[in-house]
């Protein structure tokens, strides 16, 4: 796959290496979510899909080595590690334990991003591939699970906000109109004629748009209907 646009997920415990590299690799092209530990990182994950992991291996609590060989149990996400640790047994424990490469600490930011393509370029890749998630500015809009996040938060839904964007995120660029909406949200349902629809949009564009008065991503198309409208 293209290293351009790639989603990172960068996990390291030290705050100003942290945002150090989250910056570099942001001004060299790459979509960056930073997690401070292995916890964080995988609550992350339950959220949010990634072309590749950064992960550094001397962390308090649960090392990388480890965090490495759970991910492998449910995950084939490409994962370079990183560590301050040079030794010939730390760099195959770091292997075994799934890694794709290794990275001994200090390193040039420019062999970071040399390790970065040369992974990404042997990840296999699914051009007819349907997408698990729609960008929303800063927002990700996860399709399988239903649920909306900002980084590494989660966006609260009502029931019906979430039936919305699940009946929007269905054809992406293309106007619902106001009779679909009430007829697909409204099986069982008081309360869902069109004035009732105009006032879940207003109320879910508070939450997707910077502007809700000029709305970017939620769009009302004139006599046709809302359009969802992601990047």
């Amino acid at each position: 796959m293209s290293d351009m646009q790639a989603h990172v997920l960068l996990v390291d415990d030290d705050e100003r290496i942290r945002d150090l590299l989250r910056k570099f690799l942001q001004r060299n092209g790459y979509l960056v979510t930073a997690a401070r530990d292995a916890a964080h990182a995988r609550k992350i994950l339950t959220g949010l899909d990634f072309d590749i992991v950064v992960l550094d291996v001397m962390m308090p609590g649960e090392d990388g080595i480890t965090f490495c060989q759970t991910l492998r149990e449910t995950s084939s996400v490409p994962v370079l590690l990183l560590t301050a640790k040079s030794e010939t047994s730390d760099r195959i424990a770091g292997l075994e334990a799934g890694a794709d490469d290794y990275l001994p600490k200090p390193f040039e930011p420019k062999e970071l991003l040399l390790r970065l393509k040369a992974i990404l370029r042997r990840a296999p890749s699914s051009p007819e591939a349907q997408p698990t998630a729609l960008q929303l500015g800063p927002l990700r809009y996860d399709l399988e699970r239903g649920e909306l996040w900002a980084g590494s938060e989660a966006v609260r839904l009502t029931a019906t906000e979430q039936a919305l964007m699940r009946v929007l995120s269905t054809s992406p660029h293309e106007p619902v109109s106001r009779g679909d909406l009430i007829e697909r949200l409204g099986r069982g349902q008081e309360d869902t004629g069109e004035r009732a629809i105009d006032v879940q949009i207003t109320r879910l564009r508070r939450k997707l748009e910077r502007d809700p008065k000029q709305p970017r991503y939620l769009q009302t198309v004139r006599g046709e209907g809302y359009m969802l409208a992601p990047d």
